[in-house]
């Protein structure tokens, strides 16, 4: 059998395995989407779903008597879109920090190291709904015990309201988000340390370079495969925060989330049409990301080849 023969028969085998899992993705993910996007089209309330009438691009962008009226003319639209952009930013850019600070602790012999890393990683293992609630307790302005530590070591005279103040409440959604999520950032981060090869890291012991310079100069450009992986799936899940944000602050504007602004839409006003926009539009910016992430690493790897 020649070598083009054999290159198609394993692509036809690829190709058999992957169908039962494409089909899959077609009815639980494709479907959803496609309807999703087709109420987008329409004036569709969670009343009567079967009287939808197609509407075009009503929902998106529409002018009457001289205003703008639709998703991409609504303010707390546009308010959510810039909460969930900073929400993204900085949660993601303290836990690449922080995950890195915890990856190398961890990628350090000591004794106890497999107590500690097992401990590290249960603010991940806890559910979001269940960490959430815990810290809505732990943030309460009257019986939280952090506004409690905090009045204790004198930092603070009086209770704060984390998930009520308008100044506050994005600081503890990002702190929370911080805390649950900096592990996973860590474990990705942890496995590429694994893997690093121990030669040139004992040449750089012997030339006396510093260990700061090594990192920069060697460990971080060789793991930086794995740490745009964890900035991305990190980037992508953030975008589609809900239950933390949901949890915490509930419909507040201060830091409600593009998900949030479309849960609302769909069902406290049950405006499905207009909810199907905004959750359109939040698919939009995530696909688009995803494509951008894509060609960006493939573009990396051929230039790391």
């Amino acid at each position: 059998m020649s070598q083009s023969s054999r290159q198609r028969q394993r692509a036809r085998s690829a190709w058999l395995f992957l169908a039962p899992m494409i089909c899959t993705l077609l009815l639980v993910a494709g479907w959803p989407l496609l309807r999703t996007i087709w109420f987008s089209f329409t004036d569709a309330s969670l009343t009567d779903l079967n009287a939808a009438e197609f509407i075009g691009w009503g929902n998106y962008l529409y002018k009457e008597d001289g205003e703008w009226y639709g998703l991409l003319a609504d303010a707390v639209w546009w308010k959510s879109v810039w909460n969930t952009l900073t929400f993204t930013l900085i949660s993601v850019s303290f836990e690449l920090v922080l995950g890195m600070i915890v990856a190398l602790a961890l990628n350090v012999n000591f004794a106890g190291r497999g107590l500690v890393r097992a401990a590290v990683l249960i603010p991940w293992a806890i559910p979001t709904i269940v960490s959430a609630k815990m810290w809505s307790w732990m943030l309460h302005d009257q019986f939280g015990i952090l506004n409690d530590m905090l009045m204790g070591v004198g930092l603070i005279s009086a209770p704060l309201a984390w998930t009520a103040d308008a100044d506050l409440s994005m600081v503890a959604v990002i702190m929370v988000d911080v805390w649950k999520t900096t592990p996973f950032m860590a474990l990705l981060m942890l496995a590429a340390l694994q893997m690093l090869p121990k030669d040139c890291y004992e040449a750089a012991k012997v030339d006396g370079i510093h260990p700061v310079r090594v990192f920069f100069r060697v460990t971080l450009p060789l793991i930086m495969p794995a740490v745009l992986v964890a900035v991305v799936f990190r980037a992508l899940d953030a975008l589609r925060i809900f239950d933390l944000i949901y949890v915490l602050t509930s419909n507040s504007e201060d830091t409600m989330s593009m998900s949030v602004f479309a849960r609302q839409q769909l069902v406290d006003f049950q405006d499905v049409g207009y909810g199907s926009a905004a959750s359109t539009a939040l698919f939009l910016v995530i696909a688009l990301l995803t494509l951008a992430y894509l060609y960006l690493g493939r573009k990396y790897m051929r230039v790391g080849d």
